[in-house]
Parts: C-alpha cells; structure tokens; sequence
C-alpha cells in the first residue's frame, strides 16, 4: 500500500511540473503583459475600428469598454486576435505574442 501512495504522489508531482512547463512555454504567456504598450499598439491598429475608448465604432465590433468579449481568457483573445473574425483582419505575423497580450492588458483597463 505504501509503494501504490508514493507512486501516486510521484506521478502527481510529475503532471504538476508538466502543466507548469506546459504554461511556460506557451508563446508570450509566461511574461507580464505591459499595458501602456498595448494602449499604444491599440492606438496604432484596433482604435479605427473598436474607438479609442474601447467604444467601438463599427457595429460588428466588440465594445471593450462595456466589457465585450473580455471575459474570456487572454489565451482565447490571443488566438481571435491573431487569426482575425469577420471582418477583424488576421494579426499574426503583424503583431507578437507578446504585443498582442499587450493590447489585451490594455483592453482590460477600458471597462
């Protein structure tokens, strides 16, 4: 009984140290979001459309300063962020990992 207990503690600590390995490596994610960066890259390619206060001028855009889409998490924003949706063009390869997580902290400052 007392091997089946270490080996199940054994195999508890091997998965926690894979799921933080796993959250580390995740591009962008393991560092801190700067949102005064982010209010800049918003400035420079999301205010046309979402309003420079988040209050979107487009009707089909999310309005971030009422809270719209913000409660997803930022691996999920990320991800519509850097494929596109409707008629949001695709940011990858315009903007990194970490400049769109930055624009996301930003994001969470609007509302």
């Amino acid at each position: 009984m007392i091997v089946s207990i270490k080996m199940l503690t054994i195999r508890r600590l091997k998965l926690k140290l894979f799921a933080a390995l796993l959250v580390a490596s995740w591009p962008g994610l393991s560092h801190a979001a700067d949102p005064h960066k982010g209010a800049e890259l918003y400035a420079t390619h999301c205010a046309l459309c979402h309003g420079a206060s988040g209050n979107s001028v487009m009707l089909s855009a999310p309005n971030f300063a009422q809270g719209e889409r913000l409660m997803n998490p930022d691996g999920a924003l990320l991800l519509s962020i850097q494929n596109g949706r409707a008629g949001m063009p695709s940011y990858r390869g315009v903007l990194s990992d970490q400049d769109i997580l930055n624009v996301i902290a930003y994001l969470r400052t609007l509302n």
